[in-house]
């Protein structure tokens, strides 16, 4: 960091918390890691890091794969069978932002439906699961996602993913966790994250957001399960070779980068209260739950674009979901004087622009 509160790259870049670099344990790491080939499954460090994700998530079995979206459809794929649906929440990841994988590669359709904050309630679930009519798409399954992305980082309520996640069982429908973010959920609500993956029948986390690893997920659950997903990770690409490099990161982000995301969510809660109190911005800084903060352009003549364009001028980067909103996303490469910088940027520049359109 900067004096300035600025990553090494000279800007304080809020666009997301994949743009984390590998602190120098994580280096160290890598450099001396035991590897093998692990397509023949004989690479020691991809194990023990697939054993201590089995561990933290509280399933019998953990497979490595190079990225959340790859987790997610290999779940995807071995959970359901071409011409069923998958339930999801409307602006889920999952639906939108991986390239409708789920029809390309599983042959399945999704049914998505609207959550209140990315949450969707059981009612609703329930009313979306086909009933067994031999002329209907049938379920395949349900998807969740904690912390929810577009959502804004909220969190997805433990007895409400219970009884979501009963109501399926009941009806013989597996539900997946898209965790990508998993760890931020658990350090926000003081949970283990074993309790909050616990009532799914699957699990991914990212090791490359938050916990800043450069690369990686874990995809978990049962023994069987795990198997299957071997052949579909192989079918997609992803079996890798001395992938110990990129699993040693993996397990240093597990051991030292889990309790410092409380400092993201701190750092989130700040920019927020900031944000807030900026005329033409509009934000609830009581909604922020983690580290993500997505405001709302308020202003006349401005628009979201508009807004990240003069931010990246001055050297703060920050991503626009649409013409009105803005996400702006805390991580351990930019420190609270970062924050308070860029919140002092964005001031100025609504200030700038309040004056000259008055």
């Amino acid at each position: 960091m900067t004096a300035s509160g600025a990553s090494a790259t000279g800007f304080i870049d809020l666009r997301s918390d994949t743009v984390t670099r590998p602190t120098e344990a994580m280096r160290s790491a890598m450099a001396r890691a035991e590897v093998g080939d692990d397509v023949f499954r004989e690479d020691p460090t991809v194990r023990r890091l697939e054993e201590e994700a089995a561990a933290r998530t509280g399933k019998e079995s953990a497979l490595f794969v190079p990225t959340g979206t790859m987790g997610n459809q290999i779940a995807v794929n071995v959970w359901t069978r071409p011409g069923q649906e998958v339930i999801l929440e409307e602006r889920s990841h999952i639906f939108n932002y991986e390239m409708g994988t789920m029809a390309v590669f599983s042959g399945v359709l999704p049914r998505p439906i609207r959550g209140d904050d990315g949450v969707l309630s059981p009612e609703s679930v329930r009313r979306a699961i086909r009933p067994p009519v031999y002329y209907l798409t049938q379920t395949g399954l349900i998807t969740l996602e904690n912390t929810h992305n577009m959502a804004g980082g909220t969190l997805f309520p433990c007895p409400v993913a219970e009884a979501i996640c009963d109501l399926a069982r009941a009806q013989r429908i597996p539900v997946h966790l898209d965790g990508a973010r998993l760890f931020n959920a658990a350090v926000a609500q003081n949970r283990d994250p074993a309790d909050l993956a616990r009532p799914f029948d699957s699990v991914m986390f990212c090791l490359s957001k938050g916990l800043g690893a450069p690369v990686g997920s874990l995809v978990c659950g049962p023994a069987g399960f795990i198997d299957e997903a071997l052949r579909v990770r192989k079918r997609l690409g992803g079996g890798l070779r001395q992938a110990g490099i990129l699993a040693a990161a993996g397990l240093v982000a597990l051991e030292e980068n889990v309790s410092r995301l409380a400092e993201d969510h701190e750092n989130a809660a700040r920019l927020a209260q900031g944000i807030a109190a900026i005329p033409g911005l509009s934000i609830d800084p009581a909604g922020v739950q983690t580290n993500i903060v997505v405001f709302t352009v308020a202003g006349p003549g401005i628009t979201a674009t508009e807004v990240v364009g003069r931010l990246r001028e001055e050297g703060v980067l920050a991503l626009a979901i649409d013409e009105s909103q803005v996400r702006a996303v805390t991580h351990y490469d930019v420190d609270r004087a970062g924050i308070d910088r860029a919140l002092a940027i964005l001031a100025r520049l609504m200030g700038r622009r309040a004056s000259s359109a008055g």
